[in-house]
């Protein structure tokens, strides 16, 4: 039993991190004096989002695409292919830069956002495509990857959108 948690929480560390992610900013959001602003909550979910959901993730990401290559074609449902290391590098250049939006402000934050959303919404697209036209069922193109390349973007915006409404005080974005 144990084995099939770690293996469920591993073979979906996407989906893992995410969910780090959000305890992350919640055990930070605990941490801060009471009152708690909207400004506050909204910058610290944003910042562990950014922290494990994007960086932390893509680099994992990198890590499965570049060395473990094999392993990736076939819990995805395809062939090995020298286009996963591509993927890989573009996942390091996205981790790194979810790793520096961790204490950037809200104008880093979208742009580093844009490209994994792109991504995934892309991704899920093409999970749904290869259900259709090639039958690949896989666990690695439609278990928790189909629903998580839509849930991680949607997270994302709904926490941009939040940081953009409830901007701190004295902060660029709140004199419009």
């Amino acid at each position: 039993m144990v084995r099939n948690i770690i293996t469920l929480v591993v073979g979906n560390y996407f989906l893992t991190l995410l969910i780090i992610g959000l305890i992350a900013g919640f055990l930070s959001i605990i941490n801060k004096p009471k009152p708690r602003s909207t400004n506050l909550i909204a910058e610290a979910l944003l910042s562990y989002y950014m922290l494990f959901a994007i960086g932390i993730n893509n680099l994992v990401n990198f890590v499965f695409h570049v060395f473990f290559g094999d392993m990736a074609a076939r819990f995805i449902g395809w062939e090995q292919s020298p286009f996963q290391a591509e993927v890989g590098f573009a996942s390091l250049g996205i981790g790194i830069v979810g790793l520096m939006a961790f204490r950037a402000g809200l104008p880093f934050r979208v742009a580093t956002y844009i490209p994994p959303a792109v991504f995934s919404l892309g991704a899920a697209g093409g999970h749904i495509y290869q259900m259709i036209a090639a039958h690949n069922f896989s666990p690695g193109n439609v278990g928790l990857v189909l629903p998580t390349d839509i849930i991680l973007p949607a997270v994302g915006f709904i926490l941009l959108y939040l940081s953009y409404k409830h901007p701190k005080p004295g902060s660029e974005s709140s004199n419009r």
